[in-house]
């Protein structure tokens, strides 16, 4: 395994498995298997509507709370409300976060960070940040924030580098963590005949190099899968690294080409949208 240090010092996995469009039952199964394969970052979210499944998953793997490296993110439509974190936590079953994101720039973000500084504060949450924000929307917070951001999650894939993004997060020493980490499936992305050649080279998948790629750009990952024979196969990433040529040749491969494309009307949507987090199994 291998760590980022967050600004604040937090150390955070730098592979975890994601719950992105799992069902509760899906999202239990999945993270129970991720965890029993030595992962120990789990990413949630809201909006996910699978929150308390993901805190039995980790009840039941056995593990400690401190072995495991807990992400979620609080929804738009819950930005005001002063026991959002609380009721997160509830829904978890746990005394506390170790990184919670605002999921979307929308709605009033500004209260919902401050939300998130206070339970930062308290001792709730242990590392704070954003996630799909741009860099202007990122100054925003750091010209009002009492806690600075420690992490970005956004899309970030060989077609979609994001470089300038990455120096303006560099500078300001917050970490980048990429979801749609292998292009949300695009088969022209993951059957690029250099990671054929370089999986033929380490004897790994396409998909294994493409998600190391990432580990040694920086880029904190966390694919999401059901398929316990890819789960395992997502954490096989630690036994090799590419050469500074091989990461030159995929860099090479940039085309700023995103899979998700947010407009006003898709943040008004969200942030009028009320997750059913208290309906979730």
């Amino acid at each position: 395994m291998e760590f980022a240090m967050l600004n604040n010092g937090v150390k955070m996995p730098m592979a975890g498995i994601g719950t992105f469009l799992l069902t509760p039952d899906e999202a239990e199964a999945s993270v129970l298997s991720a965890l029993e394969c030595g992962y120990r970052l789990i990413d949630t979210a809201n909006a996910y509507v699978n929150e308390k499944a993901v805190g039995r998953a980790m009840r039941r793997s056995g593990l400690k709370r401190e072995e495991i490296f807990l992400e979620t993110k609080l929804w738009p439509s819950f930005y005001e409300q002063p026991d959002a974190v609380e009721k997160t936590l509830r829904r978890l079953d746990t005394d506390y976060i170790d990184l919670l994101l605002i999921h979307q720039p929308a709605g009033n973000y500004i209260a919902g960070y401050k939300l998130m500084e206070k339970a930062y504060k308290a001792g709730k949450v242990k590392a704070i940040g954003l996630s799909n924000f741009t860099e202007k929307q990122i100054q925003e917070i750091l010209d009002i924030c009492e806690v600075k951001p420690a992490v970005l999650q956004t899309e970030v894939h060989p077609y979609s580098q994001e470089k300038e993004l990455k120096k303006f997060l560099n500078r300001e020493g917050i970490v980048i963590q990429a979801w749609y980490p292998l292009g949300h499936g695009d088969k022209a992305l993951i059957e690029e005949p250099l990671f054929a050649e370089l999986g033929r080279k380490y004897g790994k998948s396409n998909a294994q190099i493409i998600l190391r790629w990432h580990i040694q750009d920086g880029n904190i990952v966390i694919p999401g899968s059901k398929n316990p024979a890819h789960i395992k196969d997502n954490f096989d990433l630690f036994d090799f690294s590419l050469t500074e040529e091989e990461m030159a040749k995929i860099a090479g491969m940039d085309q700023k080409k995103r899979y998700y494309i947010s407009t006003p009307e898709l943040l008004k949507g969200y942030a009028e949208m009320v997750p059913p987090v208290d309906e979730q199994k």
